[in-house]
Formats: structure tokens, C-alpha cells, sequence
């Protein structure tokens, strides 16, 4: 068991019989006799609604032990995505809706952690860098200035901006949150 005060996010815990992952939790300290409260939001486990709430800081919540595990991804089929565990060779298929727009970035071979409540998967832990191929862009334009940028289109069909002097066929790394280039990747070119 766990106090409301105490939840973190990435915990997961079960209230009222529904089980949830903790996105985000902020706890609050009351004044006086007042007591605090912590303002959550939780993904729900079974129905991925996504709930906002807040509960008192005594409040107790079933702590659920979440296991993280390496795996490879293997391919991608109907709305789902195959990982496989690389020691026992499990494998386990993730609806892409789960592991979100980022699905759009997965490679074969690819180590990626995925994160699992009572045997389920329930996310899929990405690095914050990735490094993609530019499938095509406008030719490279050697300038004084660096600090304008192009559109180039990714191996994958993603669209980002790229400095000029990026040319098809580069590698990059990328940041997988706001899909901000980060820099050219050693050993670019095809």
C-alpha cells in the first residue's frame, strides 16, 4: 500500500478494483488543520481512458510492482507491433495505440524496454534520441549562415526540419519528443 502523497509518476496502482498507470501526480501540502492533496492524472490500465482526479494525502492505494523487460522488435502487423524477449524468446504483441505516435519509429532489431503490470504491457520506453535516414530533401546549400532550416521527409514518411546543409541520404539524430534535429549522426552517409 501506498499514500496518495507518495504516488510518483510511473507507478502503478490499483483504486476501487481499476487498475492505473500514474502519468503525472503533484502533491500539495495542506495549512493548519487542512490536510494535502495530491492531483493525479492516471491512464486507466483496462480502458486507456486517461482520468484527472485528486485525492486526499492518507488516501491509501495498492501499490502494483511494475517490471520492466528488454526487447527486440521484431515486425509490426494490423495495428500491432511484435517484441520479443531476447533471453527467452517470448514474444508478445503491443497494440500500436498503446506505444503511440512513436510506433512510427520502430526498426527491426531495435532494444527498446517495455514496461509490464501483472503480465500485461502497459508502455514502451523509447530513448530520447533516435537516428533515422532523410529519404529526401532539397539539395544542400552551403551558406554563411546556419541558422536556416528545410523541410526533409524521413525513411519512415515523418516530416522535420533539417539545417541546409543536410543533403538525402544523411543520418541524423532526432529527438523523439517534439521531433527536433538534434545533430548529424557519425558516419552520415549511406
Amino acid at each position: 500500500m501506498v499514500f496518495a502523497s507518495q504516488l510518483r509518476a510511473g507507478m502503478a496502482v490499483r483504486h476501487e478494483g481499476q487498475t492505473y498507470s500514474v502519468l503525472v501526480a503533484d502533491y500539495h501540502p495542506g495549512q493548519g488543520k487542512m490536510g494535502g492533496v495530491t492531483h493525479a492524472r492516471l491512464h486507466n490500465l483496462a480502458t486507456a481512458t486517461i482520468w484527472e482526479t485528486s485525492f486526499r494525502s492518507e488516501l491509501k492505494l495498492e501499490e502494483l510492482p511494475v517490471e520492466r523487460q528488454p526487447m527486440d522488435f521484431l515486425y509490426a502487423d494490423a495495428g500491432d507491433s511484435y517484441f520479443m524477449n531476447p533471453e527467452s524468446y517470448e514474444q508478445v504483441g503491443i497494440p500500436n495505440a498503446l506505444i503511440g505516435a512513436h510506433a512510427r519509429f520502430l526498426r527491426p532489431e531495435m532494444r527498446l524496454t517495455v514496461e509490464f503490470v501483472e503480465g500485461s504491457p502497459v508502455k514502451v520506453l523509447f530513448p530520447e534520441i533516435v537516428e533515422v535516414r532523410i529519404a529526401d530533401t532539397a539539395p544542400p546549400v552551403h551558406q554563411q549562415q546556419d541558422n536556416t532550416w528545410k523541410p526533409a521527409r524521413l525513411d519512415n514518411g515523418v516530416e522535420v526540419m533539417v539545417p541546409q546543409f543536410i543533403k538525402t541520404g544523411d543520418m541524423i539524430r532526432l529527438s523523439v519528443e517534439n521531433l527536433k534535429y538534434h545533430d548529424r549522426a557519425k558516419g552520415s552517409t549511406r
